[in-house]
């Protein structure tokens, strides 16, 4: 016993983990609650589709800025925000189908991230957490950058609940009750712009749309109930960030693969669970 105690506590000693644990934990939450809209609405290659376009706006913010980490959250941020908004226009206007034309910026924005990026000659050092995230690196403004617009984005999901709630379950309903649907969707749109921002660091380019969708969808297969799911996909999603940067400091491996591929666990788990219960 004393022995598991000591494995739980060793890592605490530091305090890069001590803020990685906290930064973790939070972002999960968020993603996870953001995450819940996404599940419901079949949204996940547009939440994949907006973690890829960011990138030019994170490589241009690191050229301009000469390297400087700090201000590359608000660049993420903005381009974030246009990306998505770009993206519901161009998807709701477009003479192809909505998948496609999603498909076409992300490929295109994403390559040209890539083609930014390969002109900074340390970039494989200065830039490969923002593709593989690095939760370990979180400083102290970090955490208060996820702490207030994490706090942000779950009082406007609380402040929305109902029109959400009715605008993912019936589309229908929610224009004849003459709901600003338009501006509701544009809305949900800025929430996942605002957490893929806040998550970068954490989990990575590579890697948002799993802490988005992988909670969730774990939630959604034991409940249907909304609030019950959001609070599961929240639990869920913070016990994977615990538990994967455990496996990342003992067994030497890269947090965000470890926090994604735990949470990829407590799927299997729940879906083997559902079979079997089902069976």
């Amino acid at each position: 016993m004393t022995t598991f105690i000591d494995l739980l506590l060793q890592p605490l000693q530091y305090e890069f983990m001590q803020r990685g644990m906290i930064a973790a934990i939070l972002v999960g939450i968020v993603c996870a609650v953001v995450g819940t809209y996404i599940v419901l609405r079949g949204m996940a290659f547009f939440g994949d589709a907006l973690a890829h376009t960011i990138l030019p706006g994170i490589a241009l913010g690191y050229l301009i800025s000469g390297g400087a980490r700090d201000v590359l959250f608000w660049w993420a941020l903005g381009t974030a925000i246009l990306a998505a908004l770009g993206i519901g226009v161009i998807s709701k206007n477009s003479q192809i189908k909505e998948d496609t034309a999603i498909g076409i910026i992300f490929a295109g924005m994403f390559a040209l991230g890539i083609a930014m990026i390969s002109t900074v000659r340390s970039y494989a050092v200065d830039l490969s957490h923002f593709l593989f995230g690095d939760v370990l690196s979180v400083s102290p403004q970090n955490l208060w950058l996820i702490l207030i617009f994490g706090g942000i984005i779950l009082l406007t999901v609380f402040a929305f609940y109902k029109e959400f709630m009715t605008l993912s379950f019936d589309p229908v309903l929610a224009a004849t009750l003459r709901l600003p649907v338009t501006l509701l969707n544009n809305l949900l749109l800025v929430l996942i712009a605002v957490t893929v921002a806040v998550s970068l660091q954490t989990v990575g380019v590579a890697l948002m749309v799993a802490m988005l969708v992988t909670p969730s969808a774990t939630a959604y297969l034991l409940t249907h109930r909304l609030s019950s799911m959001m609070v599961l996909a929240a639990f869920f999603a913070s016990l994977s960030g615990v538990i994967g940067l455990y496996l990342s400091y003992y067994l030497s491996i890269a947090s965000g693969a470890a926090i994604v591929l735990t949470a990829t666990g407590f799927f299997m788990l729940a879906f083997g669970w559902k079979k079997t219960k089902g069976a």
